[in-house]
């Protein structure tokens, strides 16, 4: 068996390259690994946005208790200073104004407390924070590193898949066109091989071997007649 048949299997090979093609294309091993710098960088992100809320909440709270102390030491101040101007005389006056001095001060304490403690929950998120911001950049770079490799052999792989279609329609025109209906026909739903070779005894599309009388039917027949296979359906050619 020789033209056309010989044809057809020159464009089975083009489709079942042009197949290989576009499934490389879609599931490259840099598509898998970004996915997964993709995932990781929005974990990473979603982390640092709950490390900044806590920070920006202790950084309020600090800024309160700053204010609270300020507040107080400035009223203490006042005191002190009406205190040793002598425009206060009475006893009972100074020792009122001597107790609030002493509160003023006591609170004022306290408040420095509070805000030591803040600044020391505080230390750990900074540190978690520039891990992050660290980890974040890493990621930043690995995604474009992968994408920059991604788009570079997809355009490779376009590139050979414009070729080979081109060669695959020079082939496919050549072919009759009930021959090449009932290949496309059959390839659409034979998993892209419409068209196997006979190789012995055995269907090159479905691996199986077919029986011998059979396989001496279809070598008998007429050059420009064609068999398929009776366990796939595949056109046949020997």
């Amino acid at each position: 068996m020789a033209e056309p048949f010989d044809t057809l299997m020159e464009v089975q090979q083009h489709d079942t390259m042009l197949d290989q093609l576009r499934h490389r294309k879609q599931s490259l091993p840099e598509q898998a690994e970004l996915a997964l710098v993709e995932a990781n960088r929005t974990r990473i992100t979603a982390e640092g946005a709950a490390i900044r809320v806590q920070v920006e909440d202790l950084t309020a709270r600090q800024l309160s208790l700053e204010e609270q102390i300020a507040a107080a030491t400035k009223r203490r101040h006042e005191i002190e200073r009406r205190m040793l101007t002598g425009g206060v005389s009475a006893s009972r006056d100074l020792q009122a104004m001597d107790g609030e001095v002493r509160h003023l001060a006591e609170r004022q304490s306290q408040l420095e407390e509070q805000e030591l403690e803040l600044v020391a929950e505080e230390d750990p998120l900074d540190v978690a924070l520039a891990e992050n911001e660290k980890t974040a950049a890493s990621l930043n770079v690995d995604a474009g590193r992968l994408q920059a490799s991604i788009t570079e052999e997809v355009a490779r792989i376009e590139e050979t898949i414009v070729a080979e279609e081109a060669q695959r329609a020079e082939q496919s025109a050549r072919l009759p066109s009930g021959l090449a209906e009932q290949y496309e026909k059959l390839r659409s739903h034979l998993g892209g091989v419409g068209a196997a070779r006979l190789i012995g005894s055995r269907c090159d599309g479905c691996h199986l071997t077919l029986p011998s009388k059979e396989v001496e039917r279809i070598r008998r027949l007429p050059a420009e007649e064609f068999s398929t296979c009776e366990q796939c359906g595949r056109i046949l050619v020997h």
